[in-house]
């Protein structure tokens, strides 16, 4: 009986001297989140307090003690075996509302890092992508007389899915409202406000062949918060035309007009053999965005943005669609014709 009293014993003094490891560990931890309280202002004092931990242990902290310690250090706000996947190891897992910055380290040693526009949101480029599905179907419902839209009635307008919208809304600070929904007018405000369509945008278009002459004459641009603002082409049989009520000027005038108009955007709608000649004399005459319509790769330096725009290969991957669904139509009637035997004997 001694012996099993000895062995109890043991176990006990080393289940103790795990949990003192443990609290140890969490309090180092708590020092780091503690760190804002001194000389710190009552904002990021009340923020580190509320990092720190809740109930009692927030008052310890604030009256300057030391934060006592349970064994699951749920108190502290500390789980210690759940960890977010992607995070490094080690890291604890801390939870936080969508679209909130991830925590750096502060002070002198801290690593420097470029700090993003004060209120401007750091949004996927994914999200980027849907947001102007979202105000396309926004702008209907306005054009319908909806005041309100749940997210699963915006999320059927746009094609996409409800989950998928709330969390690209949740970029944005927009969460609607419980049994309400979105406010379509503050919404539409809102996306507009982060694509930058809260002002009119100056555009070139250059090639006014038959594709650039369509694009010139295409009025929902001004509705999208963009105005087509000056034409180029190299052909000397259309330079002057008049195409909507703008001039077509030589390209040769792309830097003086640029500079005029104050253009940053511009449309590519020439032969590829072409096209990058003028997106090299576009972007040294400042133009930063480009959508390109040839039918082609482009090379620009940093800090300019192509998108391509290519009707033949999206047609191609049509033709793969129509292409596979033959095929699988084709199937049962092809391996009818080559077991004849198995479909009798099925009869």
């Amino acid at each position: 009986m001694p012996h099993v009293t000895r062995h109890v014993t043991d176990g006990n003094d080393r289940r103790h001297a795990f949990k003192i490891a443990i609290c140890a560990r969490l309090h180092k931890r708590l020092r780091c989140q503690c760190g804002a309280l001194d000389g710190g202002t009552e904002r990021d004092k009340r923020i580190a307090v509320r990092r720190a931990g809740n109930g009692r242990d927030q008052l310890d902290i604030e009256q300057g003690l030391p934060a006592r310690c349970g064994w699951s250090g749920k108190r502290h706000g500390v789980r210690l075996s759940q960890q977010r996947s992607g995070t490094p190891g080690g890291e604890p897992y801390r939870s936080g509302r969508l679209g909130t910055t991830p925590e750096t380290p502060t002070g002198p040693d801290a690593p420097s890092a470029p700090l993003p526009t004060a209120g401007f949101p750091d949004l996927p480029e994914a999200t980027v992508a849907r947001l102007p599905e979202y105000l396309r179907a926004l702008h209907n419902l306005a054009d319908g007389g909806h005041d309100t839209v749940s997210s699963e009635g915006l999320a059927t307008v746009a094609g996409v899915n409800s989950a998928k919208l709330r969390k690209d809304l949740s970029h944005l600070g927009s969460y609607g409202t419980r049994g309400v929904g979105y406010d379509v007018a503050l919404l539409i405000e809102q996306i507009e406000t982060v694509l930058g369509l809260n002002h009119s945008r100056a555009v070139a278009l250059v090639g006014v062949g038959n594709l650039g002459h369509a694009l010139a004459g295409y009025a929902g641009f001004v509705s999208r918060g963009f105005r087509i603002a000056a034409l180029f082409d190299a052909d000397p049989t259309r330079i002057g035309e008049s195409i909507n009520g703008l001039p077509v000027h030589h390209v040769s005038e792309l830097a003086d007009v640029v500079a005029t108009e104050s253009i940053s955007i511009a449309v590519v709608a020439t032969p590829a053999s072409a096209a990058q000649l003028v997106v090299d004399e576009l972007v040294s005459c400042g133009v930063t965005s480009i959508l390109n319509f040839a039918p082609c790769v482009l090379s620009v330096p940093d800090g300019v943005d192509v998108r391509k725009v290519d009707l033949a290969i999206e047609l191609q991957i049509l033709s793969f669609h129509e292409h596979r669904k033959a095929s699988l139509t084709a199937l049962p009637s092809l391996a009818a014709a080559a077991h004849p035997d198995s479909e009798a004997v099925a009869t």
